[in-house]
């Protein structure tokens, strides 16, 4: 690359030569995420994915999802903290996917940038190659497109895509789901990558609201912005871990829509996933989102996870064994709920 070099290019806003260094300051993070299918830089334009494993499967099937982090990104920026933003743009793609039952295989990542600032490239991929790390999937390529003129210089967007796989026979596709099913609560670790607009709104971070920086007593001595910027859980493991020995019946992974919009996404009709609120643990965050912005508890349930990032419907037999399997994984999960007849296919009471 010491040929690659254009001057003009450089004076109208793209300096080429910044994308090979950021790419060499990457390689080290990339090389934590090197799983039983990754491979050699064998294709210089297309990232490679050695499937030979699955041919134990009795029939494989990819699995794909792709997501960005919103406009949790402008925060982010407004700290110049960018080495954790890169886990939720992994961890938004792998909780999807691993609601089938999707091992997840391989990540790309597409950042977006005004300016590209090698260093501050490799601490987006740094992040990155974390949500990899926890969700075992190889962080196999990525592009970096720098765009001067459209953003400014200091802004830059992340987003990405994963592909898992599953054994079709084992995909969980909620026909199995019975009236007596027990709907439990897999903890979030805060607001995640979803209604950051409303935080924004009620925060007033775009015009930087200097109280966002004040540590809380209620938040326990974070800064509201500290929060925030909380990374989002990746469940992959320990859902994994729980789908080999409990008979799952349906997964959903709480994001944007909150919990009116996902976990009806994991019930056949017919049936309905009837929650006790009063059991739900909410964070301390959200009360401060309602408590700012005067949001009704309605649309904070429509809105935001609540402290469940991810629900799962079992056996009610199971049901204390597969709070073990999720406890042992890490999970401090417990029972929000139960499967019952009707067509409204969730209820908070």
């Amino acid at each position: 690359m010491k040929n690659s070099r254009s001057e003009s290019y450089a004076a109208a806003g793209v300096d080429i030569t910044a994308g090979y260094k950021a790419v060499e300051l990457m390689k080290k993070h990339i090389a934590r995420t090197r799983n039983e299918g990754s491979m050699d830089d064998v294709g210089g334009f297309g990232g490679c994915f050695d499937l030979a494993f699955a041919k134990d499967m009795e029939h494989p099937v990819l699995v794909s999802g792709t997501d960005g982090c919103g406009t949790k990104v402008k925060l982010a920026i407004l700290m110049d903290k960018h080495d954790t933003i890169g886990i939720d743009a992994v961890a938004m793609c792998v909780n999807d996917i691993v609601c089938v039952g999707a091992k997840p295989l391989y990540f790309l990542d597409y950042i977006a940038c005004g300016k590209n600032i090698p260093e501050k490239i490799a601490e987006i991929v740094s992040g990155v190659a974390e949500g990899c790390v926890q969700s075992g999937c190889a962080l196999t390529g990525g592009e970096t497109a720098e765009h001067p003129g459209l953003m400014p210089v200091e802004d830059y967007d992340l987003a990405g895509f994963a592909v898992g796989v599953v054994d079709k026979p084992k995909m969980i596709d909620n026909s199995k789901m019975a009236v007596g099913d027990v709907v439990i609560a897999l903890p979030s670790t805060g607001i995640h990558s979803n209604g950051f607009s409303l935080c924004r709104k009620v925060f007033d971070i775009d015009n930087n609201n200097p109280e966002l920086y004040v540590e809380r007593e209620e938040l326990g001595g974070k800064s509201i912005a500290q929060a925030l910027l909380v990374p989002t859980r990746i469940y992959v493991k320990s859902v994994l871990a729980l789908i080999e020995k409990i008979d799952v019946k349906g997964i959903s992974h709480i994001t944007g829509g909150g919990f009116y919009e996902n976990i009806p996404r994991s019930i056949p009709d017919g049936l309905c996933a009837k929650i006790d609120k009063s059991a739900v643990k909410v964070l301390p965050i959200f009360d401060t989102i309602a408590k700012w912005g005067n949001v009704p508890e309605r649309d904070m349930f429509n809105t935001y996870n609540m402290g469940v990032g991810m629900s799962v419907v079992v056996p009610a037999t199971q049901v204390e064994e597969a709070i073990e399997i999720l406890k042992a994984n890490g999970e401090d999960a417990y029972v929000i709920g139960e499967i019952i007849e009707s067509d409204e296919k969730i209820i908070l009471e």
